[in-house]
């Protein structure tokens, strides 16, 4: 991130800006950083204004206590100040469900896309959200960092042997070092249902899109994003799944916010 601005709490924000054209914002979502989507911004720089950014506590951007998503809300208003007063919003995974937030506080933002936010379709997998918030909160109030992201990784459905082969690998410290921000994501998804009020007030165009090879779950509760908003659109791409391809996201972004 080669860039910096400042959140109305006072956080140093880090992000980057490539091309010309209206703007886009892209979020990430949980254990990741703004490197995460920047093969995306990548592509789309080719047609727009296209930010990407470390959210708070990750990467080259600061942090700031206590915590509350309102201050992420506000972390995307000073970058769309940056943009130029007015931005279209993109979010995978939680931080579409932070995209979402964001639109709904009334931002000057047009359009917001989102790609698989985890919203829980039942309330089996509601109490399994409580459960998970339940013990993220103990394992990081008592700096089992290491804990947390196990518990993490179980949540996304990474089998065990898989979870215990990461332990053991390089990319381990980096994950533990952004662990108290899944915290963060976990209060951005508010007990995981799908949002209906907040995304019922949204009047401007959402698309929600899923990966075709994606679990059941994943594919109803993107679809659940796009029937409860009033300007809702439902998108599948064939082949993809939660870790998409940006070459095949980004002509379907480009096209929805007409860059």
């Amino acid at each position: 991130m080669d860039k910096k601005t400042i959140s109305r709490d006072g956080t140093e924000l880090a992000y980057t800006r490539a091309g010309q054209g209206p703007a886009v914002i892209l979020v990430s979502g949980a254990m990741s950083t703004g490197g995460t989507v920047a093969p995306l911004g990548g592509l789309l720089a080719r047609r727009c204004t296209v930010l990407t950014y470390d959210r708070r506590g990750r990467g080259d951007s600061g942090d700031t206590a206590p915590f509350a998503v309102e201050r992420e809300v506000e972390d995307l208003a000073a970058l769309i100040d940056v943009a130029g007063g007015e931005a279209c919003l993109y979010g995978v995974s939680s931080g579409g469900a932070l995209a979402l937030r964001a639109a709904a506080s009334g931002l000057p933002v047009p359009r917001v896309a989102v790609y698989e936010t985890p919203y829980a379709v039942d309330e089996e997998a509601v109490r399994g959200r409580a459960t998970y918030t339940e013990r993220l909160t103990e394992a990081l109030d008592h700096g089992r960092r290491g804990d947390a992201v196990e518990l993490f990784l179980r949540l996304t459905g990474l089998a065990e042997e898989m979870i215990q082969r990461a332990r053991q690998s390089p990319m381990w410290a980096g994950m533990e070092a952004i662990a108290p921000t899944l915290a963060y994501d976990d209060a951005v998804m508010a007990g995981g249902r799908v949002p209906a009020d907040l995304l019922a007030a949204l009047g401007v165009p959402v698309l929600a899109v899923a990966g075709g090879d994606s679990p059941l779950w994943l594919r109803e509760a993107t679809r659940a994003v796009a029937e409860a908003a009033p300007h809702g659109t439902y998108r599948l791409l064939e082949g993809q799944t939660h870790v998409v391809d940006p070459n095949v996201l980004a002509p379907v972004l480009a096209e929805f916010f007409g860059v």
